[in-house]
This record gives structure tokens, sequence and C-alpha cells, in this order.
């Protein structure tokens, strides 16, 4: 199952790293693609939730656990948050 869903990412939603980026980096802790939400974990060990309205990309949007992903963290209603999520490759 895991590589059904690994190999129907696009390719071009996928970015290549970038040191110019000020986003901050981090991996995908877990998603659950059928409820749209889970958590990535930053650099640092903090967690944030992530919705799937915040990755970017065509179709359907959906994060794989291990993912390396960057983003923005914003404070919502119920802590941190990720914003503008994009997949990279390591």
């Amino acid at each position: 199952m895991l590589s059904q869903v690994k190999s129907s990412v696009v390719d071009s939603d996928i970015e290549e790293e970038d040191e110019d980026d000020d986003r901050e980096q981090g991996t995908v802790k877990w998603f659950n693609s059928s409820k749209g939400f889970g958590f990535l974990t930053m650099e640092n060990g903090d967690d944030v939730f992530v919705h799937y309205r915040a990755i970017r990309g065509r179709g359907r949007r959906f994060l794989v656990e291990g993912q390396l992903v960057r983003f923005y963290v914003t404070e919502g209603e119920k802590g941190k948050q990720a914003e503008n999520v994009s997949i990279i490759r390591g």
C-alpha cells in the first residue's frame, strides 16, 4: 500500500533542495489521507499540525510518513500549524 501511495506523487509536485528558501524543513510524522490531516516534525523536534489544504500541488494532496517537507509555521486556534507545505527531494 505504501508503495502505491508513493508512486502516485507527481514528480512536478516535488521540489529540489533550495538553501535560499526561508521556510522550515522537517519530516512527515504521520498523515491520515482519508481525514486530510496529520503532523510534521520540525528539525528542532517540535510537532506541527498540517491540513491537506496547506499542501502545495495539483490533484489530491497528501503526505507520506517520513517524507522531507518544507513549510511555514503559523499559530492556529489550537497551536502551531503548517502552511505552504511542499515535498522536497532529499
